[in-house]
């Protein structure tokens, strides 16, 4: 309730608790939002991943909201949203909506942010005004930057600009006032405003005409799929005012690739606007994501929030400080109170990077690499089992971990990418940002150590809920370590929620081969063994695995439809357990009743 001078301002001022509104944010006949505090079995709760606004297909969101419309009065309905990563593309940005979040975003921030005192090389042209136009932010990011985007041209950069992303992707109210105040464009009108940049500046020419032509496919393409957004996000608004809402970031919510290697993090370090732009994008996470987790832990950052946002002035102190605090900040893990007891795992800033040399061999070149990365250091699993403890959370009980890259992930995809994709590093391409080479399998020291950690606090069920991967599947895997303990693992990953990857001609290519593998795993056991070497290895029988292993495993994939053990369609998982065992139904539109 706000209350001024004019009078008293509250929900139902906006007709939002009004049953008869067709945009209310309550449910049915009800007199104001509710939620469901979960005691006990069972469990219900709905988890996803990947949303992009101007992303293709449904916004899965919609589907989401009619599984809670549908219960809304009973103790099956959902108790939580876990979102696991990519809640926003600050790195891929529609064309039709740059100038929308630079209008929006300046009027949010109290002060304009001066890009150029962090970096005085945006002053020169073409990049002072390349940076207020649309398609204008590629060369900045990557130069400037050192960000490996490859879609960055309209990549956020300010503090204003997340800010206003994330209003519109949760929100329908400032979609309404852009409509109202006609802010949404064509192509053509953006054009005759001079809004679009180009990097052939010569309308004459046939580049700039080919260019122009590339570019306005784009835009049109974009609105179309956030015209099918805009119904949605009053879906959006409603789960998010009914639902007890958990988040983790991954990369997107930053910038692709974030932390991807040691030298991607030295190199973003080392430019002062990519520092500044990671800090940003940290900085708006804490406030529209993070501080919502685990309030009490964030009580030393109000202060150095606010004393750099009442100035928002690059170079001096309290920018320093605030920069550092959000760089050197360790704990963006949490846990959250559901019943199983839900532990999210930082996977981007506790990274472990291994400096030792790795052979390979690529046809007749043999050559030396890096390891990749294990996505948790040992310091980061300490400060897990620190807060995992802390949280009242004892041995023998079961336990949610939220991993936002799948520890299983899609071996198709996976193998190839590891096998003959990685291996051209050494040819100097630059694979490792080009394919998100950072599953969990690709560190094996890092694999082992999951599984062992887990095993150490010996949860009595351990369910993984993952995303990422832009598909959905069920994976149980039963582990048996050199000394005899074992453990169960059940994994259940979901995404996209809008972002569908498998499209045009190579995506059916993409699609049919992954569900011709996927029907060669139904009812079919996979077995694996890593050896001292940390190395993983795979058999056909179990009783081919050598004796002298650190641990061994047998997966099987679960079907979660009739006929297909993966989903490529946008989708949100369900995760119920009524004490028999968990379980996760996979929504896509149109499939819930």
């Amino acid at each position: 309730m706000f209350v001024d001078s004019n009078g008293t301002l509250d929900l139902g001022s906006f007709d939002l608790l009004s049953p008869f509104h067709p945009h209310s944010i309550v449910y049915e006949n009800l007199a104001y939002p509710t939620f469901y505090i979960n005691g006990g079995n069972p469990s219900n709760i709905l988890y996803g991943s990947c949303r992009k606004l101007h992303g293709e297909g449904a916004d899965v969101f919609s589907e989401a909201d009619h599984v809670i419309a549908s219960s809304f009065i009973h103790t099956d309905r959902p108790s939580s949203l876990f979102l696991m990563g990519d809640q926003i593309y600050a790195d891929d940005v529609a064309d039709p909506i740059f100038k929308i979040i630079t209008r929006f975003g300046k009027e949010l921030a109290s002060q304009e942010e001066d890009l150029c005192a962090v970096e005085p090389g945006l002053k020169e042209e073409p990049f002072r005004q390349g940076l207020q136009q649309i398609n204008g932010r590629q060369y900045i990011t990557e130069h400037f930057c050192k960000f490996t985007s490859r879609k960055a041209a309209n990549h956020l950069l300010s503090f204003s600009d997340y800010a206003a992303m994330y209003i519109l992707s949760w929100s329908p109210s400032l979609w309404e006032l852009a409509h109202k105040e006609g802010m949404f464009e064509t192509f053509q009108e953006a054009l005759d405003k001079n809004e679009l940049y180009f990097a052939f500046k010569d309308c004459q020419t046939k580049e700039h005409k080919a260019e122009s032509l590339k570019l306005e496919e784009r835009y049109q393409k974009q609105m179309k799929e956030l015209a099918k957004l805009e119904d949605a996000l009053y879906s959006v608004r409603r789960i998010l005012a009914n639902t007890p809402t958990y988040m983790m970031f991954d990369d997107h919510d930053i910038t692709d690739d974030w932390n991807l290697t040691q030298d991607w993090k030295t190199n973003v370090w080392n430019a002062p606007l990519g520092r500044h732009v990671i800090s940003n994008g940290l900085a708006s996470y804490w406030l529209f994501q993070g501080w919502g987790n685990e309030p009490d832990t964030f009580t030393h950052f109000g202060p150095t929030m606010q004393t750099y946002f009442d100035s928002f002035h690059p170079g001096s102190l309290p920018h320093s400080n605030w920069v550092h605090a959000l760089w050197n900040y360790d704990f963006w893990q949490f846990t959250a109170p559901t019943v199983p007891k839900a532990l999210f795992l930082d996977t981007r800033t506790q990274r472990g990077y291994v400096n030792k040399p790795k052979p390979v061999k690529v046809v007749k070149r043999i050559d030396e690499e890096r390891y990749s990365p294990n996505l948790i250091d040992q310091e980061g699993w300490n400060r897990l089992s620190t807060k995992l403890t802390a949280s009242g959370w004892n041995e023998g009980e079961p336990l949610i971990l939220v991993s936002p890259a799948p520890l299983y992930g899609i071996g198709l995809i996976e193998n190839f990418l590891h096998d003959y994709m990685l291996p051209l590093r050494t040819f100097g391409l630059p694979v490792q940002s080009d394919f998100d080479l950072e599953a969990w399998k690709y560190n094996g020291i890092g694999f082992s150590d999951f599984l062992h950690r887990v095993s150490a606090w010996n949860p009595s069920d351990c369910i993984i809920l993952s995303g990422d991967v832009h598909s959905a599947s069920s994976v149980i895997s039963d582990i048996t370590f050199r000394d005899g303990r074992t453990l169960t693992i059940h994994q259940f990953t979901s995404s996209p929620i809008k972002n569908m990857s498998y499209t045009g001609f190579w995506g059916a290519i993409m699609k049919f081969i992954i569900n011709l593998n996927a029907r060669k795993r139904i009812n079919r056991t996979i077995y694996r063994y890593c050896n001292h070497k940390f190395d993983l290895f795979r058999e056909e029988q179990e009783s081919i695995v050598p004796p002298d292993y650190v641990w061994k495993e047998s997966i099987r994939y679960q079907n979660i439809s009739e006929s297909s053990i993966i989903e490529t369609n946008n989708n949100i998982g369900l995760l119920r357990d009524r004490g028999t065992g968990p379980l996760s139904r996979i929504i896509v539109k149109g499939q819930w009743d």
